[in-house]
Formats: structure tokens, sequence, C-alpha cells
């Protein structure tokens, strides 16, 4: 790690972040490279190497950051609001979910090959968040669904956290793969992020 203070290395490291996250705009993750980061950022290839050490690590840290997002959503719910029936919970927790296109692309990708390729300690700091979302998740329903038991309230999440991971590839269909389920004669009902969340949502709660 270069010589430099806390502050210094942070914004060093959120400059590689956000050129990962602007080119995960347009290109696929097999396409990006830290070649190709290095050329939106004050960067070089090798100077990169300094703050993570593989392409997964930089999308590692895109993925926490995608979390703590969506953790700061998941808290305003809980502090704004003192009481919610199911459909409001519901409706509350899908449209923080349909804010959150980026992280559930991000799902929706080989996850295990991400850890894999990732230090402990990178890992660990992703895990934090990951596991913050569940916190906040359970906050929710302990205080909106007072009635859910504790195995209730681990049996929603262990049931709603791995949907998350097919929200993304029901709902962001390309043309391609329209024409081919028209093709193959498949009758698929096309719904939003927002849609299929929440219907989810309110037969789980």
């Amino acid at each position: 790690m270069p010589k430099g203070s806390p502050e210094l290395t942070a914004a060093r490291k959120e400059e590689i972040v956000n050129a990962c996250e602007q080119l995960y705009q347009t290109m696929s993750f097999k396409e990006i490279t830290l070649k190709e980061i290095g050329k939106v950022t004050s960067f070089t290839r090798t100077s990169i190497y300094n703050y993570f050490q593989t392409k997964e690590e930089i999308f590692l840290a895109l993925f926490e950051r995608e979390y703590e997002r969506w953790n700061e959503e998941l808290k305003r719910i809980h502090i704004d609001n003192e009481v919610l029936t199911r459909e409001e919970l519901a409706d509350k927790i899908a449209s923080s979910i349909s804010n959150r296109e980026q992280l559930l692309k991000l799902l929706s990708m080989n996850n295990y090959d991400m850890e894999t390729n990732s230090r402990s300690e990178r890992l660990v700091s992703f895990k934090r968040a990951y596991g913050e979302s569940m916190k906040n998740m359970c906050r929710l329903l302990s205080k909106f669904c007072p009635e859910k038991s504790v195995q209730d309230i681990q049996n929603f999440i262990y049931v709603f956290f791995p949907f998350m991971f097919g929200i993304y590839p029901y709902t962001a269909v390309s043309e391609k793969q329209r024409e081919a389920m028209k093709e193959a004669d498949v009758n698929y009902v096309y719904q939003s992020i927002y849609e299929i969340t929440n219907n989810c949502l309110l037969k789980l709660l």
C-alpha cells in the first residue's frame, strides 16, 4: 500500500470504484479489465494494484457500496415510520429495491468467483455490509410485524435474500431474449423490479 493519509487512500479507492461503476453501465464484467479501468482514472494499471489486487476486488468494493446504499434506505423506513401494514411495508421495501438496479445486476453475477478471487480482508468488509442488510430487514420485520417469531423472521430472510439473486435476470430482458421466448412458445409475463419484488413480499409477509 502506498504512503498517504487514510483520507487520500480512501479517495483513490473511491475513484477506482467509480471508474468501474462507469464502465459497468455499458460493458460486461468480462469486458472490463484493470487496463480499461485505468483509462478512465488518473491511475495506471500498475498503480491500481496498490489498492486492489484483482478486478474482482474492485467489483466487490462496488458491491459493498451498493449494499451500504440500500442499508441507508432500509434504515430510513425503520426510522421514519411508527406503524406500517404488511402492504405498506412490502411497498416500501420493494420501492427501495427498485432503486438499486445495480445491486441486483451484481447479485445476478457469479459471486462465487468474485469472492474467491478477493483477499480475505476485502471479503470480510463486503460481508459486513451484506450482513447489515439482513439485520436491517430483521429490524423492519420485528417492528412492523410483531406477531412474527424469531423463526418466522429467519425463514423470511432465507427465502427473500436468495430470491433477490434472480430479480435482475427476470426483469432486465433484452429484445433478443424476448424474441427467443416468443419463438420457443414460452408464455412469460414480464414484470418490473417493483412488481416482482412486491408480489414476493406480499406472499412472504
